[in-house]
């Protein structure tokens, strides 16, 4: 196989394995499909578009959680723990690590085929998923080539260029398609990058428009930044879509770049056909902390405060939950959901106000929560039938320093952190106010969150325990120790007739689900 990397040309090796070609005939999406997914599908990364990851199924129910037993076990071979959510597509999973996508069948876990991608420099930290848009999965690698390869066989049928991994930007993202667009971003901040949002003709790779968070880098008194690494979510209604992009640079050092460096550290609203800026609410104005506000946007309709609203709620890293209005972005409700000591209080905007005194000082400063944040990439969940948002935690405690001879360029300081643990947190949106939570460990868990109609919250711990708990009061109703770091969210479908739930621990994948009838007894006893 020629390896050989040209300019925008990322040739790599789909490895086809034993799976019989019945199963890989119709596999593909449409629209109507990312709008309403079946119950045997999982098409995107959140599942839908509105980032809740509450399921509709519900036959494994609080009662017969405990019975849950492992159907199969799919190990990908690799150091490199599995960070993505698989999509689920006419019976396929398709999950990646690092330079690696796989087509697995879902009932079995067999796989079907394999992609390895070629080596590369790029930061390596992880890899979210790939998007499917008619029958082409659309993957971006660690040095943010978009690939867009055929679902069937894994074969590339085109690649272009997103971002350039030698001035310090990589990809971990899995892309969201939003009509005819898979819209994408890049990742870095150990260099003054400037962030954006691209939107990329799904047939030919052509760039449709792009949004940029910052002006150019070296633009005077400005910041650069504002990268995007999370997949965002859509309100079809709305015409809509929502983003959170990343910190400022220099990271630590504020003082070359005053004011609240907009659109750094904000939840943005695009126009997903223009790309145009509709609105913007920025969670950390002036950020020295590094907490980025790229936590999922989760898009709920309902009552607050006794009026019907369209609403968006982030559990942000710099340790506030927020309500807003999406049709606007103007704030329904600002509150923290852990120790937080950086603040002066909330402007009348609902935007924290940065206390002075806490930002990174060569004698350094104790800071709450520290740089990997109250909250990060986990995926939180909504339960519309209780009115949680559900979110993973870690209330932590860092010492924070400014080193001047770092000057104006990348992280520009370092912070140590002290201290922290993982605590699943169930806050009523209503009024901010956590209902209940559950301790997950020292340290922090990786695991994201989903809920289910059936009342059920599945997650994992700081242990390696995969957990179900009862979302009305969070007690623990199922455990099964996995062996390993935890670093992504249970997904969970129905296939012929069954409810599987589908989590990852270290490089392996895990399907649960109820025990079947053994057919032979029911025979016999007829």
């Amino acid at each position: 196989m020629n390896l050989l990397r040209r300019a925008v040309v990322h040739t790599g090796i789909a490895i086809a394995l034993m799976v019989p070609a019945p199963m890989l005939v119709g596999q593909g999406v449409d629209a109507e499909t990312l709008l309403h997914p079946r119950a045997d599908s999982w098409p995107l990364y959140h599942g839908d578009y509105s980032g809740k990851r509450n399921s509709r199924l519900t036959q494994i129910t609080p009662q017969n959680v405990k019975s849950l037993t492992l159907s199969w076990a799919f190990q990908t071979d690799q150091t490199a723990v599995i960070k993505s959510a698989p999509i689920l597509v006419d019976g396929i999973l398709y999950f990646t690590v690092p330079d690696n996508i796989w087509a697995i069948e879902a009932r079995s876990g067999r796989p079907i085929w394999h992609y390895i991608g070629p080596p590369n420099k790029a930061f390596h930290i992880g890899q979210r998923g790939v998007a499917m848009y008619k029958g082409s999965l659309y993957y971006l690698s660690s040095d943010a080539h978009l690939l867009c390869l055929d679902a069937k066989n894994g074969k590339v049928k085109w690649d272009v260029l997103v971002a350039d991994s030698n001035k310090g930007q990589w990809a971990t993202m899995s892309p969201l398609i939003v009509g005819n667009h898979v819209v994408v971003g890049a990742s870095g901040d150990f260099d003054n990058l400037q962030g954006f949002i691209r939107s990329i003709d799904p047939e030919t790779g052509a760039t449709q428009w792009q949004w940029d968070a910052t002006p150019p880098v070296g633009t005077p008194k400005t910041t650069s930044g504002g990268n995007v690494w999370m997949t965002g979510t859509y309100d079809p209604d709305l015409n809509l879509m929502y983003w959170g992009t990343g910190n400022p640079t220099p990271v630590l050092n504020g003082t070359v770049r005053p004011g609240d460096n907009l659109y750094t550290c904000s939840i943005v609203a695009l126009n997903h056909e223009t790309g145009k800026l509709v609105w913007a609410f920025q969670p950390s104005p002036h950020d020295t902390h590094d907490w980025d506000a790229v936590e999922i946007p989760v898009l709920v309709d309902g009552n607050f405060h006794g009026q019907p609203r369209k609403m968006l709620m982030q559990a942000s890293r710099n340790g506030h939950f927020f309500v807003l209005d999406r049709t606007n972005g103007k704030s329904l409700l600002t509150t923290t959901f852990g120790p937080v000591n950086w603040t002066l209080g909330i402007d009348k905007d609902g935007r924290p106000i940065p206390n002075p005194a806490k930002e990174p000082a060569p004698d350094g400063r104790l800071i709450a929560p520290d740089e990997g944040g109250l909250t990060n990439y986990r995926s939180p969940s909504f339960d519309p039938k209780t009115g949680l948002f559900i979110v993973s935690a870690a209330p932590s405690y860092s010492l924070y320093f400014a080193k001047p001879a770092d000057g104006t360029y990348g992280w520009a300081g370092a912070d140590y952190s002290l201290w922290s643990k993982g605590v699943l947190e169930a806050i009523d949106y209503q009024t901010g106010k956590i209902r209940w939570s559950h301790e997950l460990g020292e340290g922090r868990s990786g695991a994201g969150v989903l809920t289910t109609a059936s009342g059920l919250t599945f997650t994992g711990d700081t242990y390696g325990n995969f957990l179900a708990l009862d979302t009305k009061d969070g007690k623990t109703l199922w455990h099964s120790n996995s062996g390993s770091h935890i670093q992504s969210g249970a997904i969970t479908y129905e296939l012929d007739g069954h409810q599987v739930v589908l989590m990852s621990s270290g490089s392996v994948l895990f399907a649960w689900e109820l025990p079947r009838p053994d057919k032979s007894a029911i025979q016999t006893k007829k």
